[in-house]
């Protein structure tokens, strides 16, 4: 979709010298937007009401305690299309060390409830951030079984899934009944394409899809795509060890993005799922 450059002249911070796509993922539009004295970074989601980008908002402040994130400067509605306005980053080289620490000073920031404030529309569910006591409870009504019905709805869920999938659930859920985990503030969404490091060195975290939960659901992600180096594990480990097992515990937080996936692209993702289905 193209938006006319009358649009952008009626955002705040116009006008502008120049306006230029950019990559922003598959789920918004994005833009460079330079003045004659600033540039911004620009997301814009079509059809959507001014509070689409709220959750954004609010995980940015939220991260912004412990680890270096883009600045939301304006957001609101312009012709049926939401659009947050941050501030523009240059990017550099830096160290995964140093990532690895920033991400686990986020998750020292801790709460006494697993949730957030606010809930997330994706393209097929909505994300229930709804305050809760027991991660339990939590990662299972609220992250995956939401999720299996959408992956029965898209048609990429089947009985062989289902029945490995009540043996994971159980196993989880006796895990945890045992081992109780303190909330941690969480990214989200912790994959390589959401890092950076701006022009000073700096570890950057953007696009985040906070909550509070167990700081092994972030971790997991950074295991799936790729992009995490040994250090980064390194450089966590340096300020808050993790506890043994880690690796064993891991499928079923992987289970969820991996899931997601299967959702959003198909069935390619299916042999991945079922990977780590056939573990229980």
């Amino acid at each position: 979709m193209e938006l006319p450059l009358s649009w952008f002249e009626k955002l705040p911070f116009a006008p502008f010298q120049r306006v230029v796509p950019v990559r922003g993922g598959d789920i918004n539009l994005a833009f460079r937007l330079e003045t004659a004295t600033q540039t911004y970074f620009i997301k814009v989601q079509p059809h959507q009401p001014a509070s689409y980008f709220a959750h954004e908002q609010a995980g940015l402040l939220a991260l912004s305690q412990a680890v270096n994130v883009p600045q939301p400067l304006a957001s609101g509605v312009l012709d049926d299309h939401a659009y947050l306005i941050l501030n523009w980053l240059d990017q550099g080289a830096g160290d995964q060390f140093a990532l690895g620490q920033a991400v686990a000073r986020l998750h020292q920031i801790t709460n006494d409830q697993f949730g957030f404030a606010t809930d997330h529309t994706t393209k097929v569910l909505t994300k229930n951030n709804h305050w809760n006591a027991d991660w339990g409870d939590f990662y299972r009504h609220q992250r995956l079984a939401p999720e299996v019905a959408a992956a029965k709805a898209q048609g990429v869920w089947n009985d062989w899934r289902d029945q490995h999938y009540q043996r994971m659930v159980a196993a989880f859920a006796h895990y945890y009944q045992i081992h109780p985990v303190q909330p941690s503030l969480l990214h989200g969404d912790l994959w390589a394409g959401n890092f950076l490091f701006t022009s000073n060195g700096t570890p950057t975290l953007i696009d985040p899809d906070a909550l509070f939960g167990d700081r092994e659901f972030d971790l997991a992600m950074t295991t799936i795509f790729g992009g995490f180096e040994p250090a980064f594990y390194q450089g966590y480990q340096s300020v808050w060890p993790l506890a043994p097992g880690f690796e064993t515990r891991l499928p079923w937080y992987q289970f969820y993005y991996l899931t997601m996936h299967l959702i959003l692209f198909g069935e390619s993702y299916g042999p991945s799922v079922d990977q780590i289905l056939q573990q229980y």
